[in-house]
Parts: structure tokens; C-alpha cells; sequence
């Protein structure tokens, strides 16, 4: 797997999926999404791998969200002659968009749980990135900002769709529409991020222990519950409890289960398999 702008790193079933860009401030241009799609299907695809960290590089920002030349590549005709059909153009907009947008979905619809561990500035594209993860943890000088209002456009690569279900729907309007920063702590209070460490060596030392911790578990059982909460995020219960009904039917009698109830008869450690 060659990566140009993530530096990929493993530790036993723990993939650390690092930002390399600090002097660009880790802003996503299109190698580093696509690198980042590069790394999250080779993530999906390969059975050692149980849980995935994202972080980034550098001490002050985590990402200062999109390139300027994803901006004007906007602008760039990918077809002959498409700048003569404003119609074209435009379909070629559309298309660039929901390309983007399938990139970052990946850690949402991916089978194994990403952890992001945010130090410093998540502004823009990249708090669309951090909004996607399973768990966002942050140190405590990083604050979030939807900053594409600022810039007179509207965020379009999952901020407004996914953050209203992580904080409340009054706050999110309110970042969207001023683009203030909301800091460390108040991301804590409004539910966006699930702990505040002191600082970003302490914050990388927590997540990958605590990666470690959901690594041990059944995968099969980690999985399966990932795909079952964002099932259940856009069903109606009575939906969501046919869907587990039939995903237990189909998984529940697996030889996890037999390990985990040995491991508890022997008061030992279950050991699982990928």
C-alpha cells in the first residue's frame, strides 16, 4: 500500500492511519483523499486489521480542511468540450461532490471501528472527516469550526447531514450559520467529542490504549454492532429491532460465543479469531 500524504502504521489489530501534510496545515487535497480511500479499503479488506486510529501530524492543527486547489479543480472541464454544455459542467460538479463524499463515508459504512484522536484546529472538510468516525476523543487546545460559510459556500461533505445527530440541532445551526470555533470543552458538553485529554501526547497514548481494549473484543461482535447503530440511526426502532432480530439469527451462534462463555466459566481472558 504506497501512501503520499498518510503515514500507515499497525499495532497487532490496531491500524494508526496518520495526516502527513503540517506544512499544509493537514488540509485534504485530492491525494490525500484519495490516499485515504487507498487506506480505508485496505483497512475493510484485511482481517488483522479490528480497529482503525486517525490522527494527524504537527502540533497545531489537526486539519485545516479543504485544499484550495480541490476548489479550483472544481473549475477544470474533465471531459472535452465540457465547458461549452453548462449542463455537463455542472453533472461533472455533482459527480465530483458525491466522489468526495463516498471517500469520507468510508469510515462510517466500513466494517471496523475508527477512533479519531483531534488535536489543535478540525475546521471545514476536516471536521466533515472527524463527524464520519465511530468515537471522536481531542486534547484540549482543539477547537471545531464549520468554516465554509466563511468562504460563501455551503459545507457539502457530510458536516450538516451527520452533526446534527451527534449535537443538538440548535447548536449545529449556530456554528453553520457564524462559523465560530467551538472549543474543547464545549465540544465535550454538547456530546461531539467523547473525552478531553490535557494535551496530544497524552490524547495519542489514550485512544490507541483504548483501540487496543475494542481490538480484543469479538470482532465478529464489534462488526456486527457497528453496523446495527447506524442502522438503527436511520430506521424507526420497530425496523431496527426486526434487523437485529435477523442479524442474531443469522451470527449469533458463532464460536465467539462458545469462547466467551469458556473464557467466563475459566475466569480467563476470551481469545478470538478475525
Amino acid at each position: 500500500m504506497e501512501l503520499t500524504n498518510w503515514i500507515f502504521l499497525q499495532e497487532g489489530p490496531v491500524a494508526h492511519l496518520i495526516l502527513n501534510r503540517p506544512d499544509k496545515a493537514n488540509a485534504l487535497d485530492i491525494q490525500t483523499w484519495q490516499d485515504l480511500k487507498t487506506a480505508m479499503n485496505h483497512c475493510a479488506d484485511t482481517p488483522g486489521i479490528r480497529v482503525i486510529v486517525l490522527s494527524s501530524a504537527g502540533e497545531r492543527v489537526f486539519s485545516a480542511g479543504i485544499d484550495l486547489s480541490v476548489l479550483m479543480s472544481v473549475r477544470q472541464p474533465r471531459v472535452l468540450g465540457a465547458d461549452d454544455c453548462e449542463g455537463r459542467m455542472r453533472e461533472q460538479i455533482r459527480q465530483f461532490i458525491l466522489e468526495y463524499q463516498g471517500i469520507i463515508s468510508l469510515l462510517e459504512t466500513g466494517p471496523k471501528p475508527v477512533l479519531t484522536a483531534i488535536h489543535g484546529g478540525c475546521i471545514g472538510a476536516g471536521l466533515d472527516l472527524v463527524c464520519a468516525a465511530d468515537i471522536r476523543y481531542c486534547s484540549a487546545d482543539a477547537y471545531f469550526c464549520i468554516k465554509e460559510i466563511d468562504m460563501g459556500m455551503v459545507a457539502d461533505f457530510g458536516t450538516l447531514q451527520r452533526l446534527p445527530r451527534l449535537i443538538s440541532d440548535g447548536l449545529t445551526r449556530e456554528l453553520a450559520y457564524t462559523g465560530r470555533n467551538l472549543l474543547a470543552e464545549e465540544a465535550q458538553r454538547a456530546g461531539l467529542v467523547n473525552r478531553v485529554f490535557a494535551d496530544k501526547t497524552t490524547l495519542l497514548a489514550e485512544v490507541l490504549n483504548l483501540a487496543q481494549q475494542i481490538a480484543e473484543k469479538s470482532p465478529l461482535s464489534t462488526r456486527g454492532i457497528k453496523r446495527n447503530l447506524l442502522y438503527a440511526r436511520d430506521h424507526s426502532v420497530a425496523d431496527s429491532l426486526e434487523y437485529i432480530a435477523n442479524w442474531n439469527a443469522g451470527m449469533l451462534l458463532s464460536n465467539d460465543l462458545n469462547a466467551a462463555f469458556q473464557a467466563a466459566m475459566t475466569k480467563q481472558k476470551a481469545t478470538f479469531s478475525d
